[in-house]
């Protein structure tokens, strides 16, 4: 079952909105914790403000009941509902509440004192202060004990916590929307871009031009390189089919009129002779179409697993299987095969045919001049040289791009003009190269492939 990825806008949407619903969840743990600690804080100096106008009040009306002023600041100012406890010097009882919260621990140190205790099973937040005064003819330590349930403090930092959390949280929807909107927008021209891939034909391989953003040029780029390589292949190939049907058509013409003519033969004489041109342009037929397949081959790749040999083992073989027609041709023929191993790692098939190629060619083109064909092996540093020398008709460095062309011939021959273009193709799948040189007389073709990775490196070599 095919796994379906999440959309471009998917993505976004949630790579942005993600973190910042983190930061929110912090943020709101964090506005929870300092709307608890601004309750307490002003909830403290509530309770300090009632105790220091409960002391006032007390020390001017010399004892007596509270100002209707002064309840109506401990209402104001209390934030919830407020007790209080005051005693006069001697710890005589003065006003307020009966039975104060007690500290479960002995405060140590004058001032205000705050701590938590239970009251009438509740848990509340006491202040307790003292100050001198003089009450009537009494004068001694005045103490005022006021407190507040905690619940109270706790609803007020609650709806602090909520409306933090409900504006973090609208804020939070807002930006999830605008994102949400904002990446589809954002992402509109990669919609168009993609239209526009859809409305061409299969046959239109033309560069895209049409603006994108900065980001995606990089992936424009190389669609336009991509469909520029494969307008070239499919260029190429068709090139090839068209070259190829063109050079067989001729081979296959003259084998059929010599095959539609054999039956009219009936001199055994010229019947043999007919026979023979028959086979002969069978084995050119037959030769050409193995070269094209061979090109063809080599063009999309060679699938073979590269593997090391010895490059004088594989010159050696195919020098022996050719020398019998080479000197069959009253054709001197010579290998001179390198003192030490030539290590290379490829194809050795695809090797052997590049060699067999340069040696044809040599047979093909020396003309009727031709009497000698010399080839050797040697080593050039991290190279591996195969040189293959004739004193035929020559060949110049000037022709080499008309040599080595597909089909290409620089006097019309016998040839097909495929041996050189298989010679390069080889070359460069192995990361070589195959050069013509420059002789007095006849022609050098010079193959070049890197010697194997390790191969101790010994001597020079010609160049």
């Amino acid at each position: 079952m095919t796994r379906t990825a999440l959309s471009l806008r998917a993505r976004l949407f949630l790579m942005i909105l993600a973190p910042l619903i983190l930061v929110a969840i912090l943020l709101g743990f964090w506005r929870i914790e300092t709307a608890r600690a601004t309750a307490e804080d002003l909830f403290d100096r509530g309770l300090l403000a009632a105790a220091l106008a409960i002391s006032r009040d007390v020390a001017i009306s010399e004892g007596d009941a509270l100002s209707p002023r002064t309840r109506g600041l401990i209402s104001d100012a209390g934030g919830g509902e407020l007790f209080y406890h005051v005693t006069g010097p001697g710890g005589i009882y003065v006003t307020g509440y009966a039975y104060p919260p007690r500290q479960s621990e002995p405060r140590a140190g004058d001032g205000p004192h705050y701590f938590r205790a239970l009251y009438r099973g509740e848990a509340v937040r006491v202040l307790r202060m003292s100050e001198t005064t003089t009450i009537g003819n009494l004068t001694g330590e005045t103490v005022v004990t006021a407190w507040q349930r905690i619940s109270d403090r706790n609803a007020f930092a609650a709806a602090l916590a909520r409306r933090a959390v409900a504006l973090m949280a609208a804020l939070i929807a807002t930006l999830a929307i605008v994102v949400w909107f904002g990446v589809q927008f954002g992402l509109r021209p990669l919609r168009d871009l993609q239209d526009a891939i859809e409305q061409r034909s299969p046959d239109d391989l033309s560069r895209i031009r049409r603006p994108v953003p900065a980001e995606v040029t990089g992936i424009v780029a190389t669609l336009n390189r991509l469909l520029g390589q494969v307008d070239h292949s499919i260029q190429t190939h068709q090139a090839f089919i068209s070259d190829a049907a063109h050079q067989l058509r001729n081979p296959a013409a003259a084998i059929l009129s010599l095959a539609e003519t054999l039956p009219d033969v009936t001199d055994p004489e010229a019947r043999r002779q007919r026979e023979q041109e028959l086979i002969s342009a069978s084995r050119k037929s037959a030769r050409l179409a193995g070269q094209l397949l061979h090109l063809e081959r080599l063009h999309y790749g060679n699938t073979a697993t590269p593997e090391p040999f010895d490059l004088n083992a594989v010159v050696e073989e195919v020098s022996a299987d050719l020398a019998p027609a080479v000197l069959g041709q009253d054709i001197a023929f010579s290998f001179d095969r390198s003192p030490e191993p030539l290590p290379v790692c490829g194809d050795a098939t695809l090797i052997g045919e590049a060699v067999r190629n340069l040696i044809d060619n040599a047979l093909r083109h020396g003309g009727p001049g031709l009497g000698r064909i010399a080839i050797r092996t040697l080593r050039q540093e991290d190279r591996a040289l195969v040189e293959v020398t004739d004193d035929g008709h020559g060949l110049s460095p000037d022709n080499s791009e008309i040599a080595f062309r597909r089909f290409g011939q620089v006097e019309p021959g016998e040839g097909s003009g495929l041996g050189l273009s298989i010679v390069q193709s080889v070359a460069t799948l192995h990361d070589g190269e195959v050069e013509v040189g420059d002789v007095p007389n006849g022609a050098l073709l010079r193959l070049r492939l890197p010697l194997t990775a390790g191969a101790p490196a010994t001597g020079g070599g010609s160049a």
